[in-house]
């Protein structure tokens, strides 16, 4: 990729939606140089601005999720600030909001409106539950989607509750399928002239990550995958995570019959290779992980082809080769934070946070409003600027 000319550069999104999902689907979106504008209420903002902790104004959640985007602060309920909007809607090539369905369309900001004033607008709804369906209106967070998808009842043992994750797999999906849905739109513009309403579900996007584990049962009648039971959920002995000696934790996760082999041999089992899914092995695996530290089985299979790996902790990431190599932690304004997935490690540092209503006047000057009318429309409490 040339780095002087990112690959969304030119294209103008803006951005309603508040805390997770949108946000990092947007961010990516600006990593790819996209010029995103955030669109605010001027009382408070994004949620998420607010959250602790805080570095300075802000949370370090929102300046990592929104480092380059401009802020705009439209009261969207009044008049004037839905007018506002849909100036800024003519000139932008895609909008995403994450409001529960039927909102937009009661502020008249809805798809048909939008659309009928900038027919190439690619119109992006990212919900818990979809546009239709029996829970289209109700609330939830990403561990009621993971719960309602199937998924949180495959995580952990089977003699305890599901385990809840430490990322938000529904949240981070929907972002991801918003983000190919829009390029797909993008693409098909190109050839109609005309964009389209997407309608995202992130429950709908955790059971797209469940495809391969469920084929067996919804295309044979095969019983379905069973938490701590399945090769993937901890049910043999080849894929799993081990106690070390000092308290931390390896994986293991040689799955095909030559990296068994390999682990056989490092560990000095060769009698072991024929027994890769026999249970009963399972407690010889334990003791053996367990008679050594992490840095001595780091030691050992560094290098190899056994599929061993430590289980890092967070304050380990920015330090180890791999995320070194790779060029995971970007400084933006002397903060630091992770590099989305598809910057490219020598791309241009990218912007700050923005304040609160920060670019108001200037994003709606390049609308074609009057400083008169920017400035009414701030005495109205309007807009925030």
């Amino acid at each position: 990729m040339s780095l002087e000319t990112q690959p969304l550069q030119g294209l103008r999104v803006l951005d309603l939606s508040r805390l997770l999902p949108g946000p990092y689907a947007t961010l990516v979106l600006a990593d790819l140089g996209a010029e995103v504008i955030k669109i605010e209420a001027p009382e408070g903002g994004d949620y998420l601005r607010w959250m602790p902790p805080l570095t300075g104004k802000v949370s370090w959640a929102f300046f990592a999720l929104n480092a380059s985007k401009r802020s705009v602060a439209i009261d969207l309920k009044k008049p004037e600030g839905a007018d506002a909007l849909r100036a800024l809607a003519g000139q932008a090539d895609v909008l995403v909001e994450s409001f529960r369905p039927g909102v937009m369309d009661r502020l008249g900001l809805g798809y048909q409106a939008l659309s009928a004033i900038n027919p190439r607008l690619v119109y992006c709804a990212l919900t818990g539950y979809g546009q239709h369906g029996p829970y289209r209106d109700a609330p939830g967070h990403d561990l009621n989607y993971m719960a309602l998808a199937g998924a949180l009842g495959l995580g952990g043992p089977a003699d305890r509750p599901p385990q809840v994750l430490p990322i938000q797999v529904a949240d981070i999906g929907g972002s991801l399928w918003s983000l190919v849905a829009i390029l797909a739109a993008l693409h098909a513009r190109q050839a109609t002239g005309r964009g389209r309403f997407l309608d995202v579900s992130m429950t709908d996007g955790v059971t797209g990550f469940l495809t391969a584990a469920l084929a067996p049962h919804l295309g044979s009648g095969a019983a379905p995958p069973r938490r701590g039971d399945d090769v993937l959920t901890g049910g043999q002995t080849c894929y799993g995570v081990y106690a070390t000696k000092d308290g931390a934790f390896m994986t293991l996760a040689a799955l095909e019959p030559k990296f068994w082999l390999v682990f056989c041999q490092k560990v000095g089992h060769p009698e072991w290779v024929k027994r890769q899914f026999d249970p009963s092995l399972r407690a010889e695996v334990v003791a053996l992980f367990a008679s050594q530290t992490r840095a001595e089985w780091e030691a050992l299979f560094s290098g190899s082809e056994a599929c061993v790996e430590p289980v890092l902790a967070p304050d380990e990431l920015a330090a180890h080769p791999l995320h070194l190599a790779r060029g995971l932690v970007v400084e933006s304004e002397g903060l630091r934070r992770l590099r989305t997935p598809t910057r490219h490690p020598a791309a241009p540092p990218s912007g700050k946070a923005p304040e609160l209503g920060e670019h108001t006047r200037e994003v709606l000057r390049e609308a074609g409003l009057s400083d008169d009318a920017i400035d009414r429309l701030a005495a109205q409490g309007v807009i925030k600027t």
